[in-house]
């Protein structure tokens, strides 16, 4: 029985396929139909009061209370050549809505999965017990992980049920702009996260192809409507650019990029070099990653050529540097917000 009340066949519910479900394990993913939910390396070391992920140093996400997952585990449309993913698993474009599972069982499932991975943490005395118990209950969702969430037909109703949980402060969504009109579909159905999110790694057509690899023949043109789409939505919205040395680090790309992000005018920018982790060391070299002086310097230049941005802050050892919109300022802290907006 899904939550809307409908009989729901459980044998025609998408499902990640054995093999991959197997993989998936063995990389610490916990696996529930066609939704994958992970510890992220930030998460377990701040157990140990041994860092933070820079989501706390820009935004006061408290590390240890986010829960990281996707809906659409093994589904994406590109098959970006900087992913860390098991992207090599992605098998369909497809999610049809009587084959998906509701977003309740999503979620109760995936934090079942979540708890089997947190207790493991409990037998090293290094780790803090407390943060461990007030881990078991998510106060931050970053709707991202495998896959491309905006794929998930459900996702609004996803969200509206984040939001009704008392626990939820804030919701983050990341997505590759593949699916304007499920933007669209949030923001007419009041379902918007708290920050979204919008991958931006080409300026122009010709590298979004060779860094991005999209399946859809109207790629470009779906991620500029989902680009034009930001300075209109009725939430913060950010864009991500993963720098890659050799793909769209050079100079001369610059003004395209500070060009296209007046444009868009996004509340944040975050810069952050492409780091050699998982899957992507196999398709890209060690040498592709950016010094933090270098990711500096572009993104000094791209605040400056943008005339609106400017350097916000930093954080080292992500390698990212965050640009603020000055011409529409509003309040880094999430803290501000509370789990409606």
């Amino acid at each position: 029985m899904s939550c809307s009340g409908e009989i729901v066949d459980e044998e025609k519910l998408i499902q990640i396929k054995p093999g991959i479900l197997q993989q998936l394990k063995k990389a610490k993913y916990g696996v529930a139909d066609h939704s994958t939910v992970e510890l992220c390396h930030w998460t377990k070391k701040s157990f140990k009061h041994e860092g933070s992920c820079y989501k706390h140093k820009f935004y006061g996400i408290s590390t240890h209370r986010c829960m990281e997952f996707s809906p659409a585990g093994m589904h994406c449309e590109n098959r970006c050549v900087y992913c860390w993913r098991p992207m090599e698993f992605y098998d369909s474009l497809k999610m049809e809505p009587e084959k998906v599972s509701e977003p309740k069982e999503i979620l109760t499932k995936l934090m079942e999965e979540r708890k089997k991975l947190i207790m493991g943490y409990y037998g090293d005395s290094r780790n803090d017990k407390q943060r461990l118990d007030e881990s078991l209950l998510p106060s931050h969702y970053a709707i991202s992980l495998s896959g491309e969430p905006t794929m998930y037909p459900k996702l609004p109703e996803l969200i509206k049920y984040l939001k009704s949980l008392e626990a939820t402060k804030s919701i983050f969504l990341v997505t590759n702009g593949q699916e304007p009109d499920m933007i669209q579909r949030l923001q007419d159905k009041d379902a918007l996260p708290t920050q979204l999110y919008l991958s931006t790694n080409a300026a122009d057509y010709d590298s979004f192809l060779k860094i991005n690899r999209p399946k859809y023949d109207d790629s470009w043109q779906r991620w500029n409507r989902t680009l034009e789409m930001l300075k209109h939505l009725d939430t913060r919205t950010v864009l991500r650019i993963t720098l890659i040395r050799n793909y769209n680090d050079q100079k001369e790309m610059i003004p395209a990029f500070a060009a296209m992000l007046k444009q868009a005018s996004p509340h944040f920018i975050e810069i952050k070099s492409y780091m050699h982790i998982g899957r992507s060391t196999n398709r890209l070299e060690h040498s592709n990653m950016l010094e933090m002086e270098e990711v500096r310097r572009f993104s000094e230049e791209v605040a400056k050529h943008s005339e609106i941005f400017s350097i916000m802050d930093e954080s080292l050892v992500s390698r990212i540097v965050i640009l603020q919109n000055n011409q529409r300022s509003i309040n880094r802290w999430i803290s501000a917000y509370s789990n409606t907006n």
